[in-house]
C-alpha cells in the first residue's frame, strides 16, 4: 500500500539540503549536550543527565533509522533510503558518546574498572554488546565494503534489529523500576518490528 500513485522524488538539492540539516541538528545537539554537561548546566546531576540523554538519543535515532524503509515503501520515495545510512551512523555516534561519557565522567578512565563493570553488570554487558554491533555496522557501511562483502553484508546489517532490542533491554535494566517511558520505548520497538515482519520471517527461515 502506498500513499501516492506516482513515486515521490527528491532533487539533488533537496537531498543535499536534507542531509546538511540532519548533520547540523544532530552534531550540534550532541556538541551542546556535552558542553552543557562539562559546564555543569544539566541540572543537579549533570553526569547522569549527560549519560542518560546521549543513550536515549541513540535509541531514538535508531528508531528513526528503522522507520526509513517502511516510510520509503509507504510514500513511496526511494530517495528517503539515502538518509538511512547517515542516520544509522549517528545512532552509533550517540551510543559511543554515551559509553565514553560513562567511562570518562563516571569511571574516570579506570580501565580495569571499565572491564569489571562490563563483566559484572548485566545491563552494561547488554549495552556494550549493542555498541559492538553498531560499531560493526558503521565500519561496514561504506559502499565499497558493501560490494566486497556481497550477501554477507545484508546478513550482518540485519543485526540492527538485535542492536535495537539490546538497547531497550539495556535501558530497562538500568532503571530501578519499569516506568511509562520504558514501556513506550518497548512499544515503539515492537511496532517497528511489526512493520518489518515480512523481512523478519525471511530471516528466521
Amino acid at each position: 500500500m502506498t500513499l501516492f500513485a506516482r513515486p515521490v522524488r527528491l532533487t539533488q538539492w533537496q537531498l543535499l539540503s536534507t542531509k546538511i540539516t540532519v548533520h547540523v541538528l544532530l552534531t550540534g545537539y550532541l556538541a551542546l549536550l556535552f558542553y552543557a554537561g562539562v559546564t555543569d548546566n544539566l541540572g543537579a546531576d549533570p553526569v547522569k543527565a549527560l549519560i542518560h540523554t546521549s543513550g536515549i538519543s541513540s535509541l531514538k535515532i535508531l528508531f528513526i533509522t528503522l522507520l526509513v524503509s517502511p516510510l520509503a515503501s509507504l510514500l513511496p520515495c526511494g530517495d528517503v533510503i539515502k538518509l538511512r545510512r547517515m542516520l544509522g551512523i549517528y545512532a552509533f555516534v550517540y551510543a559511543l558518546s554515551h559509553f565514553l561519557a560513562y567511562i570518562a565522567f563516571e569511571l574516570q578512565f579506570e580501565w580495569s574498572q571499565v572491564v569489571s563493570e562490563i563483566i559484572a553488570r548485566p545491563y552494561i554487558t547488554v549495552g556494550f554488546a549493542a555498541l559492538i554491533i553498531l560499531t560493526l555496522l558503521t565500519l561496514t557501511s561504506p559502499t565499497v565494503i558493501r560490494r566486497k562483502m556481497g550477501r554477507r553484508w545484508q546478513t550482518l546489517h540485519n543485526f540492527i534489529f538485535v542492536a535495537g532490542f539490546l538497547i531497550i533491554v539495556h535501558y530497562w535494566w538500568s532503571l530501578k523500576g519499569i516506568d511509562f517511558t520504558a514501556l513506550t520505548y518497548a512499544a515503539i520497538g515492537l511496532v517497528l518490528l511489526l512493520l518489518r515482519k515480512n523481512k523478519l520471517r525471511r530471516l528466521i527461515r
